[in-house]
């Protein structure tokens, strides 16, 4: 009987851990609805189904602890996949893949309308918004937890609005002290 509580116990606390390191994915739709409300940023994954580094960001940065929490209590998260078949509006336009082909849905595919939009050039891409849901920056590229933090921290906080000189962006890269464990 001590073996099963135990065996459930471990079972119990290792699902709840699972768990709590998820971020909490939605819809772009669904986040600027969600602005309304409560006012935040958006950071949006921008990936395609093929891409190997997009991959590797959704296992090994999305699910490390310190970004999770970071992302869950400060932005609203969105997974865009830039040569999907979905429907977006946006600003009162919807935006569409009017190229895909459902035969190469795990392969390169035609560019969703709203990729070419947001200036998207590489996968994976993660564009920061403001909570007006305006476009502040795409920045392209596999990164790691310290690397992606730079980014969620300077955007965030706003500290991007005073940077604008590459010289200034190197003073405060230079000067940026990461947390975030790897």
């Amino acid at each position: 009987m001590k073996k099963i509580v135990l065996i459930f116990a471990v079972a119990l606390m290792t699902s709840i851990t699972a768990s709590a390191q998820e971020i909490n994915w939605m819809t772009f739709e669904e986040a600027l609805a969600a602005q309304k409300k409560k006012p935040k940023k958006i950071m949006m994954d921008v990936y395609t189904n093929w891409c190997g580094p997009c991959k590797m960001l959704d296992k090994n940065t999305f699910h490390n602890k310190d970004v999770v929490d970071y992302v869950n209590k400060n932005y609203y998260a969105v997974k865009f996949n830039a040569e999907g078949n979905s429907m977006v509006k946006y600003k009162g336009i919807t935006y569409t893949n009017p190229n895909y082909k459902e035969e190469l849905k795990n392969r390169r595919n035609g560019n969703h309308e709203l990729s070419n939009v947001l200036g998207i050039r590489a996968y994976p891409t993660i564009v920061y918004f403001d909570e007006q849901g305006e476009k502040i920056q795409p920045i392209s590229g596999y990164m790691k937890p310290q690397q992606i933090e730079l980014y969620l921290k300077l955007f965030h906080t706003d500290d991007y609005k005073a940077i604008k000189t590459q010289e200034q962006f190197n003073a405060y890269y230079k000067a940026f002290k990461p947390e975030f464990s790897e």
